[in-house]
C-alpha cells in the first residue's frame, strides 16, 4: 500500500513551529482500525427512527450531533418528540430542553403520542373518561419514569446554561439524548454568527467528549414559496450550524396537498403523497446499506400527534 508520506522522515524539526505534523501517518497505521471497526459493526447497538423504512438509511450513534431544522408550523416538535418516544421505547434516557414550550405542554404533546388518541377531546369529558385517562395518564407516568427528564425553563437562555445542564444530564443522570428547542432561544441575536458558531461547537465537544447525542432544532428562512424543498443553505445564521454537527435533517410540510384537499376532498389530486417529508440533507458517518441522505414521506395521524411511515399504519404501541 502506497504512503502518501514517509514515515521515516525526521519530524523534529518541524516540531519549533508546530506539533500538528506529528499527527500525520502512513494510511497503512488505520488499517488495524478499519478492520476492528468492521466486527464491532456486527454487534452494534443501533438506536432506529419510529419509522422502519428508515433503518437501511440512518441509526443513532453515540458522540453525534444531530440538527432539525424547519419553518414555523411544519412539525419540528412533532418529529423530535416522536423520535424522543421511540429511543425511549429502545431503553435509553432522554431529557427534553425546550424553551419555546412549557413543560406542561411538553408532556401533554408526548403523552397523547403514547395514549395514541387525543385524550383533551368531548369524547372524554365526563367521569367515565376521566377515569379512563387518570389511568392511561399514570401508565404513561411509570413508562417514561427513569427515561424521561423536562427541563424547566421557557423563553432565553444562554449557552453556559445550556452546555451546563447537558453536562449534568450526561454524568449526573446518564442522560444519552438531549433535545435542545432551539438554537435561537439560546442565542437570540440572529446576526450574532460568531455566538452561533461557539455554542454549537461546544455542543458538538461534549457530545463526543460524554459520549451522548445531542439533537438541536433549528429554524429555516421564510421562502418565497412554501412548497420549496428545503436545504442547508436556507438554514438562518451561521454556516457552522450546518457544517459542524454529524447530521442535518430538514421538516417540510406538504401545504400543496392540504390546499388540493381543502379544495377537492380527501380524493384530490395529490391524495397519494405523503402529508409531511423528512430530508437528510447531512450523515458524515453514513454506514448502512440505503441512501445515505433519504426522504422520508410522513402521514400525519391526527388522533395521536404523530407521524407514520404510510397512510396505512397504525400508531405505535409503546410500553
Amino acid at each position: 500500500m502506497a504512503n502518501f508520506i514517509r514515515d521515516d522522515i525526521d519530524f523534529s524539526q518541524y516540531l519549533k513551529e508546530t506539533d500538528a505534523q506529528t499527527n500525520v501517518r502512513p494510511a497503512s497505521a488505520y488499517i488495524p482500525g478499519i478492520k476492528q471497526r468492521m466486527r464491532d459493526m456486527a454487534s452494534e447497538r443501533k438506536l432506529f427512527m419510529p419509522w422502519t423504512k428508515a433503518n437501511e438509511s440512518f441509526y443513532y450513534r453515540p458522540g453525534e450531533m444531530s440538527v432539525y431544522a424547519g419553518q414555523n408550523g411544519h412539525g419540528k416538535s412533532l418529529v423530535t418528540a416522536q423520535i424522543a418516544m421511540h429511543l425511549m421505547q429502545q431503553g435509553e434516557r432522554v431529557c427534553m430542553a425546550s424553551f419555546e414550550m412549557k413543560p406542561m405542554q411538553t408532556i401533554r404533546l408526548m403523552s397523547r403520542m403514547f395514549i395514541g388518541t387525543n385524550p383533551f377531546t368531548e369524547e372524554f369529558q365526563n367521569e367515565s373518561g376521566y377515569t379512563e385517562l387518570d389511568k392511561l395518564f399514570d401508565d404513561f407516568g411509570q413508562w417514561s419514569d427513569n427515561k424521561l427528564w423536562i427541563y424547566d425553563q421557557l423563553g432565553t437562555t444562554n449557552p453556559d446554561t445550556v452546555v451546563g445542564m447537558s453536562r449534568y444530564c450526561a454524568k449526573e443522570l446518564g442522560i444519552k439524548h438531549i433535545f435542545i428547542d432551539s438554537l435561537m432561544k439560546v442565542v437570540g441575536d440572529e446576526d450574532d454568527m460568531n455566538g452561533q458558531k461557539r455554542f454549537v461547537g461546544e455542543l458538538f465537544a461534549l457530545a463526543k467528549d460524554l459520549q451522548v447525542h445531542i439533537h438541536l432544532i433549528h429554524h429555516l428562512r421564510k421562502p418565497k414559496d412554501e412548497n420549496q424543498r428545503p436545504d442547508k443553505h436556507d438554514s438562518k445564521g451561521s454556516g457552522a450550524i450546518t457544517d459542524q454537527p454529524d447530521n442535518i435533517f430538514m421538516v417540510w410540510r406538504n401545504k400543496a396537498k392540504e390546499d388540493d384537499q381543502r379544495n377537492n376532498g380527501q380524493f384530490g389530486s395529490l391524495a397519494g403523497e405523503s402529508d409531511s417529508i423528512l430530508y437528510c440533507r447531512k450523515q458524515r458517518h453514513y454506514e448502512g446499506s440505503g441512501d445515505g441522505e433519504p426522504a422520508i414521506g410522513l402521514w400525519l395521524h391526527k388522533d395521536s400527534g404523530q407521524f407514520l411511515g404510510s397512510a396505512t399504519d397504525y400508531p405505535p404501541a409503546y410500553g
